[in-house]
């Protein structure tokens, strides 16, 4: 059984909602970041971490994608074009959304106070908007690639969701329509119930 390490308000959702996804059992062992539990499986305090036995895995694109070729769902086998297609996703996705979310919350109460650039927001913003603006054409059918869920479908729902939440501009109707549907999901519902 997996033990997800983390909080349903942080990354850790996107590791639990594979999860649910995959029908994969897990335990949730609920703290916030940099808490004891929380160093104990990452010395850096950041979640979400997996445990696996005696084994620990950081870094929710990294979990998602461990979990993907294990349990052989939700990817693209290695070395296909698809699978390159679904990393170059992924990494633009952590790259133009999840980064620009993160720099902003960084800056809005993560950091300590006299570090924090509360202009910044202005410009994050605007740049998330421009990507999101284009993140649009990605998606490719119900899903980003298709009829196909995968892991870039998690990462991008979570990003579209804490950008909602932080009051991010997202004005494309296929992003908020495509964020919706997965919403509805039964395996995110049950993600977010627990």
């Amino acid at each position: 059984m997996y033990e997800v390490i983390g909080n349903t308000q942080s990354r850790a959702f996107r590791v639990m909602w594979m999860l649910e996804e995959l029908g994969q059992e897990y335990t949730l062992t609920a703290v916030k970041p940099h808490s004891e539990q929380a160093r104990a499986a990452n010395p850096s305090g950041k979640i979400p971490a997996l445990r696996e036995g005696d084994d620990v895995i950081v870094d929710s694109a990294a979990i998602l994608t461990y979990l993907a070729d294990k349990h052989g769902a939700l990817t693209y086998p290695a070395g296909t074009i698809e699978r390159a297609r679904q990393d170059a996703l992924t990494h633009t996705i952590l790259d133009e959304m999840d980064s620009i979310l993160w720099a902003a919350a960084r800056h809005k109460f993560i950091l300590p106070e006299q570090r924090r650039v509360p202009e910044v927001a202005d410009s994050l913003k605007w740049e998330f908007g421009n990507h999101a603006a284009r993140f649009g054409d990605c998606i490719k059918g119900e899903f980003l690639m298709g009829d196909r869920m995968t892991v870039p479908d998690i990462l991008a729902t979570h990003c579209l969701n804490w950008a909602g939440a932080a009051k991010f501009p997202i004005e494309d109707t296929r992003l908020l329509d495509y964020a919706k549907r997965m919403r509805g999901r039964d395996a995110f519902k049950r993600a977010a119930a627990r």
